[in-house]
This record gives C-alpha cells, structure tokens and sequence, in this order.
C-alpha cells in the first residue's frame, strides 16, 4: 500500500495562483479587446514596412544581423506588445526579403493572395488543429471539401482521397510511403515471400535527373537502400524521357528488383520541364508500377483556363504533390498530396484510445495523415477561392508564365546575356557575358552573390547539363517587363564590378615582387 500523502507536502505542491494580469494574456471572450488591438498594432507595424519597402531586402550582411540578434536577453522580457513589436520591426522587417516587389526573383516564393492573409490571421484565433473531429467539426468538411476539389481538379474519380501537408517534401515522402506499402503489400502475397526487410530492400524509386531532391529524401526516411533512386535520362528540355524509363522498367525486373513507384515532374525546380505525363502513365499502367507526380510548381496550372491541357495525363496518376503556397499565391505553408484510391491511405493509419478510436462516427483527418497536429492551412486556400475564385488565380500563373516568356526575349536580345534554355513555366535561365572574354560560368556566382549584396534585386543560380547559369523565378504577377529589365541591369552592374575589382587586385607574381622591393 502506498503511503498516504503527507498533507503539509501535498500544501506546497498546490498550482501557483495565476495573478489577473497573467490571465489577461491569454486569449480568451474576456480578451477580445486587446486581441483587436494586437492584431490591429501587428497588421500596422508590418504593413507600413512592407509600404515603404523600396528594396528585395537590407544590406545588411549576416554578421551585421547576428550582432543584432544574439545579444538580445529573451530572460528579459520588454514588457509590453508594443515594444515588441518595435524589436522586431528593427531585428527583421526592416532586413526581411520582401517577395511582394517584382524584383524579388529568386526563389520559388510568391507574393500572397490578400483573403489567405485574413484567413491566416482566423486560423491562429482559434488555434484548430485539423487531427481529429472533436477539435475541429467543421474545419474538417472544409478540408475535405477543398481535397475533394482539388481531385476533381486532377481529373481523379469521385472518392479521391489526401491530406494537406505544411510543403511538398512533405507531400512526396508521404505519396511514397503508401507506394513502398502496397508494394511491400502486394510481394507478401506471393508464395514463399521474403521477410519484409529483403522484400524493401529490392525496392526502387524511379525520378527523372531534374527531380527534386525531395524523392531522395523520402528514399531515406523509407529506409530503402542508398541506391533505391533510379535516376532516368531527360531530353534536351529537361523532361524525363519515356524510352529510357521504359528500359529502366524492364531492366529492374530482369534484376530482379521491384518498381515500387516512377516519379513524374509536373514543373521542375530549374526548368519548369513538364514530363510527358500521358506516355509515363501508359508505361506505368503496362508494368503495373505507381505513378506520383510531383505538381508542386505546374499544379498552378489546373487553374488556368488557357493551359490545362498541358497536364494532360495527370488523372492517371495514383498520387499527385501541389504547392498551393508557390503557384496559387497562399501563404507558407499550404502543400497537399492526393491519391486516386482512397483505401491507400490506410497505409497511414493508427488508432489510439486517447485520441482517435477506430469506432469514431466522424471523420477523423489523423487517420490518414503523417501528422498528428495540423495547422488549419486549408482555411486561406478555401477563403481566397470564395472570395476571388480559381479562374483569377489561374489568371495570374499564367502572367507569370507570359512574363518569362517576354523576359526570355529581351535575353535573347541582349548583347550583354546568353538565354540558357526557353522557358517552360516561369523560370528564366541566363549567363552574363563579358566583354573580356572571361568565362561566364565562373562569374556565375560572384555576380548573383554581388546582385544579393547590392539589395535592389535578388537572382538565383543553379547548375543546368554542368554548367552554371543565373536564374529568375518569376511568380509575381504584378511584374512588368520594365521591371526585369531593371533586374537585368542590376545584373550587368554587378558584373562589371565583379570585373573591376579582379582588375584592381595585383597579380601575385607582382605581389610577391613588391614584397621583395620592401
């Protein structure tokens, strides 16, 4: 028997008393007031930033922000919201990318839809988290009604399944765990099976070589071996070729290694490259292989009322990632993956007495997801499709995508820059070329790195068939030409300076001369 509770113990162990004060910052029907007030001083303090933004970001480098950040004494709180929000207008909106600008165009970052923004703000109101149906009610329909949709969008027949996902990693990693499962699945039916760990251990993931690098990473996680990733050769325009993926096929088999699921892209990181989805999906329907395909850059384009068609053959899919938070203008993060067959998410299921038991009569989102807590992120998605409706954000992808085609011209024009490849989607590959003769590729890095030092502008880089190229990501839809024009040049000033400041540098055979004369 246990001994009994020593009552003078058990007097000091009793909760602290929680001061008034301390109950008036937690958000509460008596608080509403100061939440008005709060929403209102941040909605304030960062608009009027964003309003006098002139430039893709600060100067300042990475050791000017650290000095600014490490020294602050979080122990040490200031007291008050206000004061705050004053810090953090100084530590990092006055230093933050803004990808509002049109040239911010680096990054696969968009400048979001204004009713995401108000929806976000509802979101963290009410703080629903999207697991199970005691938590959310009808946070829950919505977010199944906004996947449904999106299946019916896909093309998917009616039933289709998914599940939001804070990105597309994420989605991916998720779509090829239920393909390992089912393949996993479908070998133990066999007579004599293996054990499950030899069955994995002859599985492969078959991606074109400009997948991204996030098939690569769910290979990991899957624990499937290191060379589980067949990489299949692209055509000239960076889309993953139909006969060598046919060849891999048969190859795998007459290895005696399993197909577990080819990945097709749908708009891939540097090209934009469409895969011809309809052939892939032939060939994975012959071989009996699952097909995902990674939409989280074109899915924009299942809005768009002039290029649709260019997703021909997605509805073929078993599993299919899209990034509502890069082509359809919605906050970070906002990330779906949805499967053709509903019962495949079975693979993703548990059941726990404390949270979601299997004789639940509503829906319960845990059960078909890698998470257990989930953001209501379908929220700004649904707000902003009543408010401006999907036509209008198709609209706006597909200025984007016209704006990399006129931009591609004006490289293509210009004496002083080499166009790289023609744009798929919205991204623009270039090289500066200088006057010297030195190799643009080596300058490749000094003048994006000067480009992000100057602050007006911001351009990526990237390695396209080994050589270097500098790139534009262009997702805003506000952008003119006149805009990339001024890009461009930031560009050319950053070479010629990245130039005269090799030219200034004495040789080190003249360095060590000098050193001798001294």
């Amino acid at each position: 028997m246990p001994p009994a509770p020593d009552r003078a113990d058990s007097a000091t162990r009793r909760p602290p008393t929680v001061a008034a004060s301390a109950q008036d910052d937690l958000l509460a029907a008596a608080t509403t007031p100061q939440l008005r007030e709060a929403v209102a001083s941040a909605a304030r303090t960062s608009s009027a930033r964003l309003a006098e933004a002139g430039a893709a970001h600060s100067p300042a480098g990475f050791d000017d922000l650290a000095a600014l950040i490490n020294p602050i004494d979080l122990d040490r709180p200031l007291g008050d919201l206000d004061s705050a929000l004053g810090e953090l207008d100084e530590l990092w909106l006055r230093h933050a990318v803004w990808f509002h600008l049109p040239r911010t165009a680096a990054h696969l970052n968009c400048p979001v839809a204004v009713p995401a923004v108000a929806a976000e703000t509802m979101a963290a109101i009410v703080n629903t988290s999207v697991d199970t149906w005691d938590q959310s009610t009808s946070a829950t329909l919505i977010e199944r009604r906004l996947l449904a949709w999106t299946a019916q969008r896909i093309g998917f027949p009616d039933g289709a399944d998914g599940m939001f996902t804070p990105g597309g990693t994420t989605s991916t990693l998720q779509a090829l765990m239920l393909a390992r499962d089912e393949a996993l699945e479908r070998s133990a039916a066999t007579p004599r099976a293996d054990s499950r760990p030899v069955r994995a251990a002859r599985l492969r993931l078959l991606a074109s070589e400009q997948s991204h690098f996030s098939v690569l990473t769910a290979a990991h996680i899957l624990g499937l071996d290191d060379d589980a990733v067949v990489q299949v050769p692209v055509d000239d325009d960076g889309r993953m070729l139909p006969e060598a993926l046919e060849l891999a096929l048969v190859d795998l088999r007459a290895q005696g290694l399993e197909p577990a699921a080819v990945v097709a892209t749908a708009g891939t990181t540097d090209r934009g490259a469409i895969d011809p989805l309809e052939r892939i999906a032939r060939l994975c329907a012959e071989s009996g292989t699952w097909l995902h395909v990674d939409a989280a850059y074109g899915g924009g384009l299942l809005a768009s009322t002039t290029q649709r068609e260019r997703l021909a053959g997605i509805e073929q899919a078993d599993s299919v990632t899209i990034d509502f938070h890069k082509s359809w203008f919605q906050p970070v993060s906002c990330s779906a993956v949805i499967v053709r067959d509903p019962r495949t998410l079975r693979h993703c299921t548990h059941h726990a007495d404390y949270l979601n038991p299997a004789d639940t009569p509503e829906p319960n989102q845990v059960d078909r997801s890698l998470q257990t807590t989930r953001r209501f992120d379908a929220l700004k998605l649904w707000t902003t499709l009543r408010a401006m409706g999907p036509e209008r954000i198709g609209e706006l992808f597909d200025r984007c995508c016209a704006l990399a085609q006129e931009t591609a011209r004006e490289i293509t024009a210009d004496p002083r820059f080499e166009l790289i490849a023609q744009p798929s989607l919205s991204t623009v590959l270039f090289r500066w070329l200088p006057l010297d003769g030195s190799d643009p590729q080596a300058l490749v890095r000094p003048v994006r790195r000067r480009v992000w030092d100057d602050a007006s502008s911001t351009v990526a880089e990237t390695v396209i068939d080994g050589q270097r190229c500098l790139k534009l990501t262009l997702l805003n839809p506000a952008a003119q030409l006149s805009d990339l024009r001024a890009v461009l040049d930031d560009v050319h000033r950053a070479g010629e300076a990245v130039l005269a400041e090799r030219a200034a540098q004495p040789h080190p055979d003249m360095a060590q001369t000098a050193e001798r004369i001294r």
